[in-house]
């Protein structure tokens, strides 16, 4: 894996192109390092997943499954670990497609916060045509697509393109192949604006579930809504806002 880190994103590139970026052991391994220290690093306010090769992601290294059954066991439960760190990660994620994705790799572009794709690549939840199910992506998947879609897909496994993922809502947008760079830069460039408590503390805000006690669910919002404006943070930002100038933490040059 390629990792390279400049104003203030770090982009994470899966660099495995001879399996076509497939999901082993030690991709897996070099993914959940290289974002531990994105996460660790204070200068980092956004992450890209990106990949080399044609291919953005195949699934599961099937090489590697096939010689682990003499084991008794399969490397695919590493994949909930992956998928764990990225939607939990406190800093935005943003996977940025390029070509064809399979399986797991439809899994990791789920737990993203954002994704981008070339209108051009292609996706399928092909498990069951290999005799088994997405039973540990559906962790991130089924949250983001339309349950109907995701019937259709996960039993017949067929192909779809670009612009289906993005109306299904497995991607964020689908843009030409020649645009999808200009894309993940627009999106980078606002992501780094944002503070990086109050970007960790809408992130957990966006996993919140559904409130069953409306009353006790605004307080609870209104101290938490307070607590950030009494924040550093906030009381920066609020600050920078009517000072009209770049708050303290946006890189320069932004």
């Amino acid at each position: 894996m390629r990792v390279a880190t400049a104003r203030g994103v770090t982009t994470l590139t899966l660099d495995s192109p001879h399996n076509r970026n497939a999901l082993s052991t030690p991709l897996m391994t070099e993914l959940l390092a290289g974002l531990a220290e994105a996460v660790a690093d204070d200068a980092v306010r956004a992450i890209v997943l990106d990949h080399t090769g044609p291919v953005f992601c195949s699934g599961a290294d099937l090489k590697e499954t096939a010689a682990a059954y003499a084991s008794g066991s399969v490397p695919a439960g590493m994949l909930g670990d992956v998928l764990v760190a990225v939607r939990e990660c406190p800093k935005p994620v943003l996977a940025r497609v390029a070509g064809p994705a399979r399986a797991g790799g439809l899994g990791l572009i789920a737990a993203a916060d954002l994704a981008v794709c070339a209108e051009e690549a292609t996706f399928a939840f092909t498990e069951v045509r290999i005799g088994v199910i997405p039973a540990v992506i559906s962790a991130t998947v089924l949250p983001r697509l339309h349950p109907r879609a995701a019937a259709e897909l996960y039993l017949t496994g067929d192909t779809f393109d670009g612009r289906r993922a993005a109306e299904i809502g497995l991607v964020t947008a689908a843009v030409p192949a020649d645009g999808l760079d200009a894309a993940v830069e627009r999106y980078c460039a606002s992501l780094v604006k944002g503070a990086p408590k109050a970007l960790a503390g809408t992130k957990e805000l966006l996993r919140r579930p559904a409130a069953t006690d409306l009353r006790a669910e605004i307080a609870e919002l209104a101290a938490l809504s307070t607590g950030y404006f009494l924040s550093a943070e906030g009381r920066e930002g609020v600050l920078a806002f009517r000072e009209k100038r770049p708050a303290a933490w946006v890189p320069a040059g932004d």
